[in-house]
């Protein structure tokens, strides 16, 4: 049933679906800077302040961008740069996108200004200002930085355009060693906005043919695609690494299922075991696409979920079918496995559930990361399912082969020993068992015993990590892992930066790395926007308004206009009348402020009163390095300021929409999932046998989660959505891993801690380790991934599976021994006065399989 339904639903994959909008997985869902957005749209739904400002108001639509640089430093403003730089751009804007019966050039699909010609960016003006004052021999010609002017009057920002720039006194230009242009495309249909993205395809293309007939400029490109392009780029360039990493972990399963006794091997079951997880993958991602999802790179994260879990539940089984007799019917050491192991696989299968369910749900803000939990509950759902009915009916088949005594590989009957001496070394070496009846009753438990793991665990480990000398060291140990781990603890980042999720050698990250080179000295221009009518001509309101942006680099038309009217001596405080209409009749005509009517709202009222309703002044930050950082104190900030000022102002600018909030949305559904599992812990443990066991439980969690965090830190990692997934999967792969452990410790009785220790390593410690070296093992391969994507995931993941390793292994086998549940006041006292008589009659069937009924009388 399981392998049917599967194919039934993986066939839906004709229906594949890739997620285009990354603004609409990464971005925080209820935030307040989109209702900002809106607001600025309805006031200023006209944008056609990008032939002033480097800047994306409102929204980034469609555009092309590219930063041009010299590989030797060179300044850009020479001669021979500015020459090649002006080919380029006539190059770009002669590009043409062929259409049935139409070929579109820049020209048709540009942003117009009020003139009806293109907008450029005005470092375009500046450069041919420059080549014809060096065509002219004039020398007068001067570039000022940030702000400088052209010969038509009027005053332009240049703070984004030029790059590494070297100033003479007065802010003069002496150099520069980056140029960058861009180049805004309208969207305002369909196919308009198709013709800009296949435009958009075609820049890159002429930019890159441009370098190689230039070697000596580098040239960063970048559109407004590039970041859903390089998002989903992981996904191409991860296939190959996956396919290693799952014939890797094919090849270590069976060999972690296999023996030299070739009846009680079991490889098809370390294959079966992996089939299992893949179907409950498969059937997954057939519901997903059934209801109309859509994929994203960071489903990659859910096999190795998936992985973790499945791997550990078949692996466990396993055990538990070691511990039975031999003797006993398939019928009956099934049973008995599925007593032993399952009751352990439903709870953690539960708290996997829980987890991942409170993060699919409504309160998780990142919509990234209520899908991929969402998609893991269902994942988590089937391989439960398909552990019990696929995985267990692969069981029964192992178990008949063995109780036949054929071959666990070619299922042929294993021929006696006396049979087998007549034939040769390799065919007897391949056929290779121990019989029941070559087998002393002392003996008779110890048949798998020649296993490598349970051997190596049982003779050697058990020994030495409880040997009394071996202890300080373990702790002395975890007191320095403690120590790094609250070092990187305190050194927490959110990762908010978007290159962090794409492939590495992509233009995203080249030209991200180019612009924080180049033109981190700014951050990107702010809109702020007044929403309300106030007295403009009032004096003091006016002061109050340029007060709140005291401290910013103004490129405030607000403020110019203010200087502008000074300069002809005109008082403000004049009545709103006069004001008004020295605004709409003398100050809109000089050519400084030809465009300043999208910056100011007028309305008209009773008797052609004409009011003031909406404006907006355009602000740059000075910045360092750590401009993202910078920039989120500073939306922070202004925002306090706009609850407390006198005027109505809000501020704005796309890259808020992904830093609003943004650090109480990622981290929320790690917060939620953590208090979950501990709910669900405290809950069951009035349920459990022993309160104890969900007390270590929790405080095993909290220390694998502390370590994991502050090493992941250490380790160049950020608190970002990948991470936060990575962290609510730790919580589940600890339980998955220490919950057995810690169970069959505490709730042993008699003997001492040391020796339930041994037998809580001997019993579970197999399948926790060949879960461990598969998982490892698949983990690899991601590592040589050229993605900052799946960079974060490997080291998560590698992180969460060694710091939980170390604690199953060294941590809780040392502490336990010295601290609670105490054996001797749990050993319950003998009357040898009463004691218990067994008697054994034994019944054969037909089939020669023994079964043993036990009649017990006291």
């Amino acid at each position: 049933a399981p392998v049917l339904i599967s194919i039934l639903l993986g066939a839906s994959f004709s229906r594949y679906q890739v997620e285009e909008s990354v603004e609409h997985l990464l971005a925080p869902t209820h935030s307040l800077a989109k209702i900002e957005r809106n607001l600025v749209d309805s006031l200023f739904p006209v944008n056609r302040s990008k032939h002033r400002l480097y800047s994306d108001l409102q929204t980034p639509g469609r555009y092309g961008r590219v930063i041009i640089t010299s590989f030797r430093k060179a300044n850009m403003l020479d001669q021979h740069h500015t020459d090649l730089i002006l080919k380029l751009h006539s190059a770009v804007t002669r590009i043409q996108v062929q259409r049935p019966g139409f070929n579109y050039t820049f020209a048709h699909i540009c942003i117009l200004n009020n003139d009806k010609t293109c907008i450029v960016d005005d470092i375009v003006h500046v450069l041919e200002e420059l080549k014809a004052a060096r065509s002219s021999n004039r020398t007068n010609f001067a570039i000022t930085y940030p702000i400088t002017h052209l010969k038509d009057g009027r005053e332009v920002y240049n703070g984004h355009q030029l790059g590494g720039v070297t100033v003479h006194s007065k802010d003069r230009v002496k150099s520069a060693e980056a140029i960058q242009l861009t180049y805004y495309l309208q969207a305002i249909n369909s196919l308009n906005d198709l013709v800009a993205e296949k435009w958009e395809s075609i820049f890159c293309d002429t930019v890159e043919l441009f370098q190689k007939s230039n070697r000596k400029v580098k040239m960063y490109p970048f559109t407004s695609s590039s970041l859903k392009e390089d998002f989903q780029k992981t996904s191409r360039v991860s296939e190959r690494y996956l396919i290693t990493s799952l014939v890797l972990v094919v090849t270590l399963a069976i060999l972690c299922c296999s023996m030299q006794d070739c009846v009680r091997s079991k490889p098809w079951l370390g294959l079966l075991g992996l089939l299992t997880v893949t179907l409950a993958t498969l059937t997954a991602a057939g519901i997903i696409n059934l209801t109309g999802g859509k994929y994203n790179s960071t489903f990659l994260g859910i096999p190795f979920v998936m992985l973790g879990h499945g791997l550990y539940g078949t692996f466990e089984m396993l055990s538990s079918w070691r511990k039975t007799r031999e003797d006993q019917h398939v019928k009956e050491r099934t049973a008995a496995v599925f007593a032993d192991s399952m009751l352990s696989f439903s709870l953690t299968t539960a708290m996997y559930l829980v987890t991942f369910g409170i993060g699919a749900s409504p309160f998780t803000n990142i919509e990234a990361a209520r899908i991929f939990c969402c998609n893991s509950c269902i994942a988590i759902f089937f391989n439960y399912l398909y552990v019990l009915s696929f995985y267990g009916s692969s069981l029964v088949f192992t178990g008949y082969i063995e109780n036949n005594y054929q071959h666990s590989i070619f299922c042929r009957k294993v021929p006696k020993p006396e049979v087998l001496q007549e034939k040769p070394a390799w065919y007897r070496f391949l056929l290779t068992a121990k019989f029941s009846e070559d087998t002393a009753d002392s003996e008779e438990t110890s048949t798998y015993e020649s296993h490598l793991l349970v051997w190596f665990l049982k003779r050697y480990y058990c020994d030495w990590i409880t040997n009394t000398y071996v202890k300080p060291f373990v702790v002395l140990f975890y007191l320095v892992y403690i120590s790094f781990a609250l070092m990187g603890y305190l050194q927490v980042s959110e990762g908010s930066d978007l290159s962090n999720i794409v492939a590495t050698a992509t233009r995203t990250i080249e030209y991200t790395t180019a612009q924080q080179k180049y033109f981190s000295n700014y951050s990107p221009v702010i809109g702020f926007y007044i929403y309300e009518s106030i007295e403009y001509w009032n004096t003091s309101v006016q002061e109050d308004v340029l007060e709140y942006t005291k401290g910013f680099v103004r490129i405030s038309w607000f403020e110019s206009y203010l200087n502008y009217l000074r300069k002809l001596n005109i008082s403000t405080g004049l009545p709103k009348k006069n004001f008004t209409d020295l605004l709409r009749n003398s100050f809109l005509k000089t050519p400084q402020f030809a465009h300043f009517s999208e910056d100011i709202i007028f309305s008209k009222k009773y008797n052609n009163e004409v009011d003031v309703v909406a404006s907006r002044m355009f602000l740059v930050a000075k910045t360092m390095e750590t401009k993202r950082e910078e920039l989120y104190d500073l939306l922070e900030t202004l925002r306090k300021l706009s609850l407390t000022s006198k005027v109505k102002f809000i501020v704005f600018n796309p890259s808020f929409v992904y830093m609003d909030r943004y650090a109480s949305s990622v981290g929320a559904p790690l917060q939620n999932s953590c208090i979950s599992a501990l709910f669900l812990l405290f809950f069951s443990a009035f349920l459990v046998a022993d309160s104890l066991i969900n007390v270590w439980l929790t405080l095993t969690v909290a220390s694998v989660e502390f370590g994991v965090i502050g090493f992941m830190t250490l380790w160049k990692v950020e608190l970002d959505c990948i991470s936060v997934l990575c962290l609510i999967y730790g919580i589940n792969y600890t339980i998955d891993n220490c919950a057995p452990l810690l169970s069959t410790f505490v709730l042993g009785k008699e003997f001492t801690r040391t020796k339930w220790v041994k037998n809580a390593l001997e019993v579970h410690g197999v399948a926790i380790l060949q879960s461990y070296l598969c998982y490892i093992v698949g983990l690899i391969p991601l590592a040589a991934v050229p993605s900052n994507l799946t960079r974060t995931l490997f080291r998560c993941l590698f992180l969460i599976a060694l710091v939980t390793f170390f604690h199953c292994f060294a941590i809780l086998p040392v502490i336990l021994t010295f601290l609670p549940p105490s054996k001797k006041k749990r050993k319950e006292k003998k009357n040898p006065e009463n004691r218990e008589e067994i008697e054994c009659v034994e019944m054969v069937d037909m089939d020669s399989t023994r079964v043993v009924d036990q009649i017990t009388t006291v």
